[in-house]
């Protein structure tokens, strides 16, 4: 294979948190292969969720452009009419166009509820799944191993190119990545290939996870940091979640447990490549959509600008071409599709709003970018149509915020109409855990504030964001 026709192989989880693998050395997550990948090759500190909800980023990762342009702010779900449009340009699409032998693998999550058509679908897709037929729908993905979104990690179910469901009595990431393995052997050998492979877990159900991983975890003790509230704890929604700390121990067990189990299946995805004499001519990113509060500020899930929410692990390894090491780049969602384009010598569409970092990671260029644009929009059913019921366009509100190497500086409009806005300032490096920020009614008189907040501005104006600050 040509160096500039490498292979691609692109692996996340679903509500995978920076801070859950072990290189790290923060959450006390066992993680042998991740590690070993680690030292040996690029990690991005500072990999960013643009909008830490499955399917905005899911849809950010494909095409390079913010929730606000694709329109994908929330979930795809029941009561939402929220899909990625087959008329945008994914990544798939350029990778096939470019005569890639192209597959997709596990969780979709961006198509249209069928239940949001007809109470009882041909394919049995229930709540917020669906069956993506062949054609532009697939955007550019051939082999087809999918489903929209369930989360029975242990009786998991898919679709190939018919409605006809394929229901498998295995752990979903090991049998995704089983199916991975055996696209590897059996793709045309006379084209390059690109597969992308979407684990659900370690989001939860939790507890939906083969016991040998529990079993790791059996009796450690596990250290709360200083920011988790489990007296209190509450979903992203703002509805309690049985709390208490020992309900958050469990679930944190079996969080730690279900990423244990994906380092193993990433170690037989490396195990694959190697024997297949596939090592050296292909690009292996391991990454995630968003992360998990655990208990952080009293809430579990995501949807929040705070760092287990925002924060993604992300390595890369194309032997002989990216150097190992660290790099502080601010890589955003948007960018991950321009980026492996750019890698790939690839045409990136003209409509692509993140950076193309490729010339960064080869040694060619150091690009200076100041932050990384974060939002969060009302997405719930509830929340949608009392901001209808006042007029109001709900997408002009949630928050947005802008995160450098340093700072995150958020401005909140709120999640239901008439809720006061507020600002937030925090120092990073002297708070980590983000337990005192600066709460500014105005930011005229902090320089610091007064600085992001033009920024935000900034980015507000070039994603043509309805969110007003003033």
């Amino acid at each position: 294979m040509s160096a500039e026709r490498p292979n691609l192989i692109y692996i996340f989880a679903d509500q995978w948190r920076r801070q859950a693998v072990g290189y790290r050395n923060e959450d006390p997550v066992i993680t042998p292969h991740m590690d070993e990948f680690a030292r040996n090759n690029l990690v991005f500190d500072h990999a960013i969720s643009c909008t830490p909800l499955c399917s905005p980023h899911r849809a950010a990762l494909l095409t390079g452009r913010y929730p606000q342009s694709t329109g994908v702010y929330t979930n795809c779900k029941i009561g939402a009419d929220v899909m990625l449009s087959p008329d945008e340009t994914a990544i798939g699409d350029v990778l096939k166009e470019a005569g890639y032998d192209t597959g997709y693998i596990g969780k979709w999550h961006l198509d249209l509820p069928e239940m949001n058509l007809s109470e009882a679908p041909e394919s049995g897709a229930r709540d917020w799944d669906a069956y993506t037929p062949p054609g532009p729908k697939r955007h550019g993905f051939d082999f087809w191993y999918s489903y929209g979104a369930d989360d029975h990690h242990l009786t998991p179910h898919y679709w190939r190119d018919d409605p006809r469901m394929i229901e498998v009595d295995q752990w979903s990431a090991e049998h995704e990545t089983d199916v991975a393995l055996e696209y590897m052997r059996n793709r045309n050998q006379d084209k390059p290939f690109a597969l992308f492979l979407s684990w659900n877990p370690p989001h939860s159900p939790f507890e939906l996870v083969p016991d040998k991983y529990k079993k790791w975890y059996e009796g450690r003790e596990l250290p709360f940091y200083p920011n988790v509230r489990f007296e209190r704890l509450q979903a992203h929604t703002g509805e309690p979640v049985a709390g208490g700390k020992e309900n958050l121990e469990r679930y944190m067990r079996d969080y730690y447990a279900a990423i244990t189990g994906l380092d193993e299946q990433f170690g037989r995805i490396l195990a694959g490549l190697r024997d297949m004499g596939l090592e050296d001519d292909t690009i292996v990113v391991l990454s995630a959509d968003h992360g998990e509060l655990l208990g952080a500020h009293g809430l579990m899930a995501k949807h929040a600008w705070y760092e287990e929410s925002i924060g993604i692990p992300c390595l890369m390894r194309w032997p002989h071409r990216i150097p190992q090491g660290r790099t502080d780049i601010l890589f955003n969602s948007v960018d991950i599709m321009p980026t492996l384009l750019g890698l790939m010598s690839l045409p990136i569409p003209a409509k692509v709003e993140g950076r193309d970092y490729s010339g960064d990671l080869l040694g060619r260029t150091r690009s200076e970018v100041s932050s990384a644009f974060i939002s969060a929009f009302p997405g719930r059913k509830e929340a949608i149509e009392a901001f209808a019921r006042c007029g109001l366009d709900n997408r002009r509100y949630g928050w947005r915020g802008v995160r450098t190497l340093r700072h995150t500086y958020v401005v909140h409009r709120g999640y239901a109409p008439n809720e006061p806005l507020r600002r937030y300032l925090y120092d990073n490096v002297e708070d980590p855990f983000q337990m005192n920020p600066v709460c500014l009614d105005s930011c005229a008189d902090h320089p610091l504030a007064r600085e992001l907040e033009e920024e935000l501005r900034g980015w507000l104006s070039k994603t043509n964001d309805l969110f007003a600050i003033d």
